[in-house]
């Protein structure tokens, strides 16, 4: 696209601004917005509180003058039409003007009273989200603009250096040619009106309540602790019927604007209340890395199980990055900061939380954490790639789909995505949301994967930014004209269906192009601003070389590096003093610096230019796959001429019909943009199967009826890990063909729903091996994994001994009297029973490692307790009932991950049985403490342990061997090789040892954290590596998550203490310690009644393996 065209393409988004701006001014200002198709004002609705579509916005604070600064300020710093920035800074200034005269200077004196109100006291009760990112956000991006923070080529006032001491608040002031003289009122009132939300703060949980009245604070939200006294306890029905819920982009978005007003006023409160709101709404995340949508701030609950990149969590991961743009280069903020007397400096909700965010907490380094942890999260679950790429809605903690919609504030993620470097993802996505404009003249609000049309008839356009924002950052990332012409489309739409006479409306219905009555004022404030950057190059801010950021309202945004805003003469800077050691000690230095370089952590080059084109967009083999993604090549193109038709066969009516369908996207692209012989790339469908079992009817059910099909529906439920299958009975499995980081397979199954239960990427299907008993299947084989196993240690409490006895720590042999050990050490049954209701599953630490490489989800945290969520019964702490009734041991069952070694030292596994799943029964009836006891129906093989320390210094005795099932050595001291050879030999016999366990005491995998309360009492570092693998590895299948348990290697064959060759290798495994309120393994070993292995097993179908089914 050449000079000459972009030129005019800017002077049309002037007309486009100006068109909006004057009519706003003439026929709405001073109220909020204006009605372009009646040419009236709109301002809140006094009739109806709850109208938040008007009132969450709307607060009697002219929104769109303010919304409009900002652009003003942009049109006045091009260097490409003297004439336009002559007058958008004139209008700037006039602009500032104005909204003084109406409000005030924002001092206390007479010059604080404007004509409408003192600063921001209005009896509007308003959107805290809302508010800070249109007006807050607006005043602190237009005083930096006023005083030549923000540049404005020609407009360069020069500030005197500050004396030490003085108010940061009170500037000399700037003279404009009206006679109007600068001095910091924005910035004063932008202070006043961040005072006035602080009530919103009063929470225990640092999340804001989602409104305030400016005037008279949150008396609406009766359970804040801002009361004294609040009259009715949280969760009474007396309680206001005001709602709580607030969103994680509400909550989480304010960093932004609040950081920059912390920082020019020197009061710290606004900075610390943003960042740990950020905080709070990231330590609610699932397991899987999910932030939610909807969070209670009074419980810290989330009250919705969607989540998604768009509507109510979109601007937190925007926030995320940009945060740390922002604060990057600077000093951290100390929390004993002097602050200015305002008169409400006793509103500190920072007050209730006793602990101090930490200096990593305000890193710049710690919000880029968050970003690159959360996209790997939303690249894992919420990325589909069927078809065409796009991100989905998804359940919050399963990953799995929650609806089949995408919505039109999703389309800023391209743009984020560009700015964060992540380019290719970028382009891809964006795509689709160019496909859809060219498809419909603008974005619907919502529209369906599944049925590729508007969703739910919720199809209008307000002139929402999000796609001419991701279109912009691309084009700055990659400089292809493609993105020229798919503005050029935009603006040339938004003039065919939005002008009225007063200004600019929004689309009621993108299909109809019916227009709706109102100008919403980020349109002036973003859309028409991003649309303006992207056709000038040149501009300043496309060339700026600072921390600054677009904030989501498109308000530009700088901490000055000064910590006063001030702007000095190059004599002034040669005579400045250095500044004294008690200024440069209210900043925080030392931290934590936060960097992963297997993250991207830099943009790539723009990719060359293809021969003759100039785009290599243009040229992607897959752009016609998001254009056959919402059928654009089925959808009339209005701009490819029309003919007049016959209404209906034989009528004499008429219909104006296109006279082609789309072909090419944008319909402004020129063909000669298209390469010669370019190529399109197949549709990336993955192959699909179903696996269905027939219902069977109960005598006396008709096969079709309802009651039969609810229980063909009952096959499989939902557990804490996925799905459990319990009945083939009306069972339907489908299956999905993907990708696969294993270098075994080539592809691999997945299993993406069980009947009407759909499964994240993470989740496993578990079924019993009993279901598939007698069933035969030549396409399906059970195969053995052989890496990791899990070991079954049963155990009971330790007997209470004299304090002062000392009893040895190592070559103890554990003295085993249960029924285990029957006479001749035969396989004895444990008795059985029942179970006690509410027990405590957390006494029962099944944890994460005890699932093995063949199908653990890799959120360890979640597979603690394995037997307890596929037994409804649960595990918990059982007992044997013996003779003695009450006094009968209690039994604890504990499951471990084993690692068997590798190397020409290995030997398999004995071949015994497999341990039963399930443990526990139910609880003893007959005592009046109940206790949870050992079914009856299954056998554990080993019964004797012997427990040799590290086994480094010499032979072990010869009964070790000879009569102990297991021995149990510490790892370290020696190799595993050299333990091993310490074994004396021995003849091979039922009591003899059958497999040797070694204890690594080293936690490295926390495999003794019990359940989610210990997973959640761990550092945010340490919960992090849990989830994530302690890297890049969320995007890693589950059995890859299970290999932080390193399997031993013995590289040389095994030998007796006499350096004679073992003829009967002994197995060995390799267990972590663990931990908890029962012990160390170690020490249960030193308590065990039974011990028996549970080996692993995959499924393959086709030669490729299933990899979320497990077999139990």
């Amino acid at each position: 696209m050449g000079p000459a065209r972009l030129a005019e393409l800017r002077n049309q988004t002037v007309e486009v601004f100006r068109h909006g701006f004057d009519n706003y001014m003439q026929h709405a200002f001073p109220e909020d917005e204006l009605r372009p198709v009646s040419c009236t004002p709109l301002s809140r609705d006094a009739t109806n509180d709850h109208n938040y579509d008007l009132n969450d916005v709307l607060g009697n604070y002219s929104l769109t003058l303010i919304d409009s600064l900002s652009t003003l300020a942009i049109l006045a710093g091009t260097p490409s039409d003297p004439d336009t920035a002559t007058w958008a800074l004139r209008e700037f200034q006039d602009g500032i003007e104005k909204f003084v005269e109406n409000h005030g200077d924002g001092r206390k004196g007479p010059s604080g009273q404007g004509r409408r109100a003192r600063g921001f006291d209005l009896d509007s009760k308003v959107q805290v989200f809302e508010t800070v990112i249109r007006v807050v956000g607006g005043l602190l991006s237009a005083h930096l603009f006023a005083v030549g923070e923000l540049p404005i080529p020609g407009y360069e006032p020069v500030l005197p250096i500050l004396e030490e001491g003085s108010d940061p608040l009170e500037l000399p002031p700037i003279p404009w040619p009206s006679g109007f003289r600068y001095d910091g009122q924005l910035l004063r009132l932008a202070l006043d009106l961040g005072e006035r939300l602080l009530p919103a703060f009063y929470t225990k949980t640092g999340l804001p309540y989602p409104r305030v009245n400016l005037r008279h604070g949150i008396p609406f939200y009766v359970n804040s602790p801002l009361h004294k006294t609040s009259p009715n306890p949280l969760g009474s029905s007396q309680e206001s019927r005001e709602k709580t819920d607030t969103c994680s982009a509400g909550a989480g978005s304010l960093v932004l604007e609040f950081a920059v007003l912390s920082r020019l006023t020197g009061d710290s409160r606004f900075e610390n209340l943003a960042k740990r709101a950020f905080w709070a709404v990231w330590s609610g995340k699932s397991d899987i890395g999910l932030v939610g949508n909807a969070i209670d701030p009074e419980k810290g609950e989330w009250v919705s199980y969607d989540t998604g990149i768009g509507a109510g969590v979109d601007s937190f991961f925007e926030y995320a990055f940009k945060s740390h743009i922002l604060l990057s280069g600077h000093d951290l903020p100390n929390a004993t900061t002097r602050e200015r007397s305002t008169g409400r400096e006793w509103l500190d909700p920072d007050s209730l939380h006793p602990r101090p965010l930490t200096p990593e907490e305000h890193s710049p380094g710690a919000f880029l954490e968050v970003w690159h942890q959360a996209h790997a999260a939303i690249r894992r679950h919420l990325y589909n790639d069927i078809h065409h790429p796009y991100y989905m809605t998804g359940h919050r903690t399963r990953g799995h789909p929650f609806t089949f919609w995408i919505d039109s504030l999703a389309a800023f993620y391209p743009g984020l995505l560009a700015v964060a470097g992540e380019v290719d993802e970028a382009e891809q996505a964006n795509l689709l949301y160019t496909a859809l404009w060219t498809r419909y003249g603008a974005l619907p609000e919502r529209w369906s994967v599944r049925d590729r049309q508007i969703d739910s008839g919720i199809g209008w356009w307000p002139g929402r930014p999000e796609f001419i924002e991701s279109t912009y950052y691309l084009y700055r990332a990659t400089n292809d004209p493609w993105y020229l012409y798919v503005g050029e489309m935009v603006l040339a739409d938004i003039n065919r269906l939005c002008r009225t006479p007063c200004g600019w409306s929004g689309l009621q219905n993108v299909d109809t192009k019916e227009k709706a009555d109102r100008m919403q004022s980020f349109f002036l404030g973003e859309t028409t601003k991003y649309l303006y950057l992207l056709f000038d190059p040149d501009h300043p801010f496309n060339k700026l070389d600072a921390a600054y950021v677009f904030s989501t309202e498109a308000h530009p945004l700088i901490i000055p590096q000064e910590r006063r805003q001030h702007r000095q003469t190059p004599d002034q800077r040669r005579r400045r003093t250095p500044e004294p050691p008690h200024r440069r000690d209210r900043w925080v230095k030392d931290v934590n610096v936060y960097w992963d370089e297997s993250y991207t952590n830099s943009c790539p080059a723009p990719a060359k230019e293809v021969p003759l084109t100039g785009s290599v967009l243009a040229s992607r083999p897959d752009v016609f796959h998001a254009a056959s993604f919402v059928n654009l090549h089925k959808a009339p193109n209005p701009h490819g001429g029309v003919e007049a038709v016959p209404a209906a066969p034989g009528s004499n009516e008429t219909v104006m019909r296109s006279l082609t369908n789309h072909s090419l996207f944008p319909w402004t692209l020129p063909t000669s943009m298209l390469p010669e012989n370019g190529i399109c790339s197949a549709l990336s469908f993955k192959p699909t199967f179903i696996i269905e079992f027939p219902s069977v009817a109960s005598k006396g059910q008709h096969a079709g009826s309802a009651f039969n099909q609810f229980f063909a529906n009952a096959a499989a439920f939902k557990t804490e890990l996925g799905v459990k299958i319990v009945s083939l009975n009306g069972l339907r499995v489908t299956f999905v063909q993907e990708e696969s980081s294993d270098p075994s397979y080539d592809h691999v199954w997945r299993i993406t729903a069980v009947n009407l239960l759909g499964l994240g990427k993470d989740e496993l299907v578990h079924i019993d091996a009993d279901l598939l008993a007698g069933i035969t299947d030549p396409l399906f084989n059970r195969v053995r994994y052989h890496p990791y196993a899990d070991l079954v240690l049963v155990f009971d409490d330790p007997v209470e001994e004299n304090a002062t006895i000392e009893i040895p720590a190592e070559d103890v042999e554990s003295t085993v009297e249960s029924p285990l050990d029957a006479a001749e050490h035969e396989e004895t049954p444990l008795a059985g029973g029942k179970e006690a209701p509410g027990i405590n599953h957390g006494d029962h630490p099944t944890t994460s490692n005890d699932l093995d490489a063949s199908y653990q989800s890799m959120l360890k945290s979640l597979v603690r307790r394995v037997t307890s969520v596929f037994d409804p019964l649960g595990t918990a702490t059982p007992r044997h009932p013996g003779s003695g009734g009450s006094a009968s041991p209690r039994l604890h069952v504990q499951t471990y991950k084993a690692a068997l070694p590798v190397g020409q030292g290995a030997a398999p596994l004995p071949d015994v049985p497999d341990a039963p799943f399930s443990l526990v029964l139910g609880e003893d009836a007959d005592h009046a403490t109940t206790h949870s006891i050992l079914r009856n129906d299954f056998t554990l093989p080993w019964s004797t342990v012997y427990l040799a320390g590290e086994a480094c210094d010499g032979r072990l005795p010869d009964e070790a061997p000879r009569d102990h099932h297991i021995i149990v050595l510490r790892r370290g001291g020696c190799t595993f090789s050299a333990k091993l050879a310490n074994i004396p030999s021995h003849t091979p016999s039922p009591h003899s040892v059958q497999l040797v366990v070694v204890v690594d005491d080293s936690n490295g995998d926390a495999d003794g954290i019990s359940g989610q309360e210990g997973f959640a009492s761990l550092p945010p570092h340490l919960r992090d590596a849990l989830v994530y693998g302690g890297g890049a590895q969320a995007g890693q299948p589950p059995w890859h998550a299970a290999d932080d348990l390193t399997r031993p290697r013995l590289d040389v064959p095994q030998h007796t203490p006499g350096g004679l060759p073992r003829h009967r290798p002994v197995p060995m495994v390799l267990i972590r310690a663990g931990g908890g309120e029962r012990g160390d393994a170690y020490e249960q070993f030193r308590r065990a009644k039974g011990v028996g292995v549970r080996r692993k097993y995959l499924v393959e179908t086709q030669g490729r393996r299933v990899e979320n089914l497990v077999v139990l």
